[in-house]
């Protein structure tokens, strides 16, 4: 039996850097599993969108949103993709995030951009559903966990703190450093703004980390694939 589709379901960016850095992303999903048949679609702004994808799929798959928290588009978008396409016998994962292997990626990141145990502001992209507002700040428990240093959670839009507010916040309680984590998976508009946002530093976002590689394989498993 062939095992279902992986299809992995992108925001999407006008950035084509960070187009480019969920197709690499992907290629090393692919790496770790040879033979799953891993497929893309993009809810906004890229190609192929989720309907063309899933018009051109037959079988089983598996949806794995890209996607860090389980906002508007895991409850609304995704199901609407989804029942335009009744050929398929299709399943959707959870939300990438809250998750420790995504406390890892972020960890690292800020490694490699130079941090040394200074108080962190975690920017999320933010969402209009207070769902996904919460699982940001779940995650930035569980980085805080990992680091055993401060870490408040911040919103680039629909919700507040900012990442700016948040640094605000950490510097009236007498932490001279502070570090941003940009909460996000490719470099685009979202990640510029983290980078504005007063810290010391901001780390890059989370990209072709290999434990975010190994989160989407983890999802994928555990919708039945």
């Amino acid at each position: 039996m062939t095992d279902p589709t992986l299809v992995a379901v992108a925001h999407g960016t006008r950035d084509p850097v960070g187009v480019a850095t969920t197709e690499a992303l992907l290629d090393l999903v692919r790496s770790l599993r040879p033979g799953l048949r891993v497929e893309v679609g993009y809810l906004d702004l890229v190609r192929p969108s989720l309907d063309e994808t899933l018009a051109a799929l037959r079988g089983e798959a598996v949806l794995v949103p890209l996607l860090l928290g389980a906002g508007y588009h895991v409850h609304t978008d995704i199901p609407t993709a989804l029942a335009a396409a009744p050929h398929l016998r299709a399943s959707v994962a959870h939300a990438l995030g809250p998750d420790p292997l995504l406390a890892t990626a972020l960890s690292a990141r800020l490694t490699e951009a130079g941090w040394s145990g200074s108080a962190v502001v975690l920017a999320a992209a933010g969402s209009t559903d207070p769902v996904a507002n919460a699982d940001t700040a779940r995650m930035a428990t569980m980085l805080q966990d990992r680091l055993s240093a401060p870490v408040l959670p911040s919103y680039l839009c629909a919700n507040s703190p900012t990442p700016a507010q948040a640094v605000a916040h950490l510097r009236a309680e007498g932490h001279d450093s502070i570090a941003t984590a940009a909460y996000l998976l490719a470099p685009g508009f979202f990640s510029r703004r983290a980078s504005r946002s007063g810290a010391g530093l901001t780390s890059a976002p989370l990209g072709t980390h290999a434990a975010v590689a190994e989160l989407i394989l983890r999802r994928y498993d555990e919708a039945g694939g």
